[in-house]
């Protein structure tokens, strides 16, 4: 049998103790320190033994007052070796509340003489006082025993030291995790911030050290090889300065995910995972008015087209939230339609989902599942994307891009659909390429429609979405993968970013808040060097440029151009009342010649698609777009 020292002996049973304990406990604590209490108050044995009597009474009258409300309180259904500031705060409530009842008794019993007129008026305070002590006491004895037990877990296993950079909400969060489970070897020894005001503090016994230039000072004097930046809703620029800084010492560097996963429960606050290029590239969360965004969609029929894809299946799954009657799932891919229809089903078992494969060029099928399911809303996610292949298939460009959106916007023009959603590119403002161009001829045919109808159908603009199919994030992971080169078009190539969930936010704002006819785009910052996102991704993934892999530049391709803008120069533009959205007046007079000269060239280049003329498709795309025809020569 093993030999325990006293200290050990105290923690065992105290560790021991149930809430049927800390009942007999109170009692015996509240039976005696009224008595406690009297001899702080009196100065001589004489005075104590004259008011021993009526102090009984005070005892025998206030104790059943003191378990009532320590039992109301709920002192006796917590579980102790786990107590935080919130069980601190019930034991406060509770002694005030009892305090509040016994000094009423105190002083009901004094008037009616049944304690005398001169025994001491402080005797309910020192009392509560005493009994916050002692009940606050015992409670956090064993809170702190189960924190040197597993303290002493540390001692003896293989574990690592690591630093926590970001000393707030998140950062004390996962230092309770780290804490409280020494299973995961993970020992955080000290903060990081830059908030000058914290530093030399204390949180959970965790020492504030500095800033990010103490990193290395840090790192070298608690041992430390891991830190975890525990900043949610830090800018990337911030990401990136200190994960950059982490990883020149040879740091591993973990991090919490993106705010808006936080927000929308898609992951707790204590997630860790390794810092991926998101964390780096990611801005302050878009603000998203959910009561709005269910006011919309609450009980109503929604229509997805490109429901199997990045967008249109993010899109689905925040649609689903806010409990519409049915979410209709139409793609051109069966595979993609099942797997997002099957996890849509197992995660949001109140809303009836519906799987269909169609076409959205097949005007007759499209109108006919129209008439079936009378969607209210429509979001059209459906389109051809990728900028190089599009200008090799230039017809197809067309006929989906273009011939698509028109087939769906005159169905739901034709059924009464209230609301229709059109996801554009910030590739159609001022384009040199075809699929650029051809998401500009839907923009405009959408606008026609919306003012003709006068409905809220409305597009929305994005930037270049990180995780989506055939974006150069998965590419650039692939070469790296591969042993490079890591290949980038040109120097200086610059994109706009955000990310899946960013991206769908903005379109269910569009939704909320567009009248009709208007282009909706978000504030997405500054635009990102793409060369910039090389070299970070090397970094990130435990290499160095020159001489572990190399960038190796290959030229602009067909269709691509060095930057990328948001409005098209005719377009008057202005913030809307969401944060981070703005919103453009088409550039276009809404005339019905205007209209109807507009159809007709759509009509033309329908026309010309079907008969497969791609110079020709091409010279109509310039008709209609006349920046695309200007400044396709000049490519770049």
């Amino acid at each position: 049998m093993p030999k325990y020292s006293i200290t050990e002996r105290i923690a065992r049973a105290l560790l021991r103790l149930r809430n049927r304990h800390f009942f007999y406990l109170d009692f015996v604590l509240l039976a005696l320190i009224p008595f406690v209490a009297l001899w702080l108050r009196t100065d001589s044995a004489y005075e104590e033994w004259v008011l021993i009597s009526p102090l009984i009474v005070y005892t025998v009258v206030t104790l059943p007052i003191w378990m009532g409300v320590f039992y109301w309180g709920g002192l006796y259904r917590r579980n102790w070796q786990y107590a935080s500031v919130e069980e601190l705060g019930s034991i406060l409530k509770a002694v005030v509340i009892a305090t509040v009842f016994n000094v009423l008794v105190f002083f009901l019993l004094r008037a009616t003489q049944v304690i005398p007129a001169d025994f001491p008026r402080s005797i309910p305070f020192i009392v509560s006082l005493l009994v916050l002590i002692a009940v606050g006491g015992s409670r956090f004895s064993v809170r702190y025993m189960e924190r040197l037990r597993q303290q002493r877990q540390f001692q003896g296993r293989a574990h690592k030291h690591v630093l926590v950079f970001g000393a707030g909400e998140a950062g004390a969060m996962i230092v309770r995790e780290l804490q409280s489970n020494p299973q995961l070897g993970l020992n955080p020894v000290a903060f990081l911030d830059d908030d000058e005001r914290k530093h030399q503090t204390f949180i959970l016994g965790v020492k504030v050290v500095g800033g990010r230039r103490m990193i290395e000072a840090a790192m070298r004097s608690y041992h430390a090889k891991d830190i975890i930046i525990a900043m949610p809703s830090a800018p990337g620029k911030t990401i990136r300065e200190v994960a950059a800084e982490c990883i020149k010492h040879g740091m591993m560097v973990k991090t919490l995910p993106g705010m808006y996963k936080l927000l929308d429960g898609t992951v707790k606050v204590n997630t860790l995972r390794d810092i991926e290029i998101g964390d780096l590239l990611r801005r302050e969360p878009v603000a998203t008015e959910t009561t709005a965004v269910v006011a919309m969609l609450g009980g109503k029929r929604v229509l997805v087209t490109g429901a199997g894809g990045s967008i249109g299946s993010e899109l689905c799954r925040q649609i689903a939230r806010s409990a519409p009657a049915v979410v209709v799932l139409l793609g051109h891919g069966e595979n993609s339609i099942f797997y997002v229809s099957q996890e849509l089903r197992a995660a949001f078992s109140n809303v009836r989902f519906e799987s269909v494969i169609a076409d959205v060029r097949d005007a007759s099928r499209i109108n006919a599942l129209m008439e079936r399911h009378q969607p209210e809303l429509v979001f059209h996610a459906a389109a051809h994307k990728h900028v190089t292949l599009m200008e090799q298939n230039i017809e197809d460009a067309v006929s989906n891009n273009v011939v698509g959106t028109r087939v769906l916007a005159d169905a739901a023009c034709a059924h009464g659909v209230e609301t229709f959603v059109m996801i554009s590119s910030d590739k159609a403002v001022n384009p040199v390429s075809v699929m650029g161009a051809t998401k500009r001829v839907a923009e405009l045919y959408v606008h026609a429609r919306a003012l003709e109808m006068g409905r809220r159908y409305v597009a929305v603009r994005f930037g270049n979405v990180l995780g989506s199919r055939g974006s150069v994030v998965p590419i650039f992971k692939q070469q790296i993968a591969q042993g490079g080169p890591v290949k980038v078009t040109h120097p200086e190539v610059r994109r706009f970013f955000m990310t899946i969930p960013e991206a769908v936010q903005l379109v269910l704002q569009a939704a909320t808040i567009g009248k009709g006819g208007e282009i909706f785009a978000l504030d997405m910052g500054e635009p990102i060097r793409i060369v910039d996102l090389a070299r970070d991704m090397i970094r990130l993934s435990g290499l160095q440029e020159g001489r572990d892999i190399d960038i190796e530049f290959t030229g602009l391709g067909p269709g691509e151009k060095l930057y990328e803008e948001l409005f098209v120069p005719e377009e008057s533009y202005q913030k809307t009342l969401r944060e981070k959205i703005f919103v453009a007046r088409n550039g276009v007079k809404p005339t019905s010649d205007v209209h109807a000269r507009l159809y007709s060239a759509i009509d033309e280049l329908a026309k010309l698609a079907q008969e497969g003329n791609s110079v020709a498709v091409r010279a109509q795309l310039g008709v209609i777009v006349p920046e695309f025809h200007a400044t396709t020569a000049t490519v770049g």
